[in-house]
């Protein structure tokens, strides 16, 4: 057997080994992000409910009705910023996942991948929850017609969302696992990282419509962003019911498996300095 694959059959029984422990401390992240709040957990599902109707209020005049393809405004922005808000929370805590826990790496062996991935997992329940939330916002506009909610239509294609939302999880453990590392041995990345978040939110069709952009070289920009083609991908089953655009699943499927084992290999090869370094 080579050196490869014992490395990798040992990683798999460390895995296995430590399974527990990484439900353990993924419903711990759960539990603390909204300890202290009178509503706790349920503001994971009125968080994204909110930011819609202030998103809609404002942006709804000016993009709701330029964008010709888009059916129902609120739920197109609802779906994208959905989508956006668990990649941007999900690698931010990961990136902050050792610091955080410095005091009980430095006392107790725990495999060290174990902790921006019950962030991102942690982050992902949290998603989940606010996809109940989309349930029910989809089931009021197309009840009440309101902003073009008749126009919404529910087929077995909504079933293939979890595509892109298990594309969008791979993509977001291979950005998470490299800023986990970076940050530590370089802390101004979490405030880069805040600002390049934000100028990914207005590179992202999420508040407007791709057809709304005329200049043809930003157009490709924005198609060549691997967030736009899962979320377009998301929306195609979820707002349109219609089937995903191969060409956006093949490329984002690339990218995401791509981005998964870049952040394996980067995370072996740097995390047994992190210890040196918190």
């Amino acid at each position: 057997m080579s050196i490869k694959n014992k490395e990798l059959n040992h990683d798999i029984e460390m895995f296995k080994k430590y399974k527990n422990l990484l439900g353990e401390l993924t419903k711990k992240d759960v539990k603390l992000k909204y300890r202290n709040s009178w509503l706790g957990i349920l503001w994971s599902f009125f968080q994204p409910l909110l930011n819609m109707i202030v998103l809609s209020v404002v942006f709804g005049g000016i993009f709701g009705k330029k964008g010709g393809d888009v059916i129902c405004y609120p739920i197109y922005l609802f779906t994208g910023r959905l989508l956006f808000s668990f990649f941007t929370t999900s690698t931010k805590q990961a990136m902050i996942s050792f610091r955080r826990n410095q005091a009980i790496i430095k006392k107790v062996y725990v495999p060290k991948y174990m902790y921006p991935l019950s962030s991102i997992l942690s982050s992902f329940v949290n998603f989940a929850i606010s996809l109940l939330c989309l349930i029910c916002v989809w089931i009021f506009f197309k009840a009440t017609g309101i902003s073009g909610g008749e126009n919404l239509s529910i087929t077995p294609y909504a079933l293939l969302c979890i595509v892109p939302m298990i594309l969008l999880l791979m993509f977001s453990v291979g950005v998470g696992l490299i800023l986990s590392v970076i940050s530590v041995f370089f802390r101004d990345i979490e405030y880069i990282w805040d600002v390049l978040s934000q100028l990914l939110f207005y590179m992202v069709p999420i508040i407007y419509h791709i057809d709304t952009i005329e200049t043809s070289w930003i157009v490709n920009v924005i198609k060549i962003n691997p967030l736009y083609s899962m979320i377009e991908m998301f929306r195609s089953c979820i707002l349109y019911g219609e089937i995903m655009d191969w060409h956006m699943l093949l490329y984002s499927l690339i990218i995401a498996v791509c981005s998964l084992i870049i952040g394996i290999i980067f995370f072996n090869w740097k995390s047994d300095d992190i210890i040196y370094h918190l």
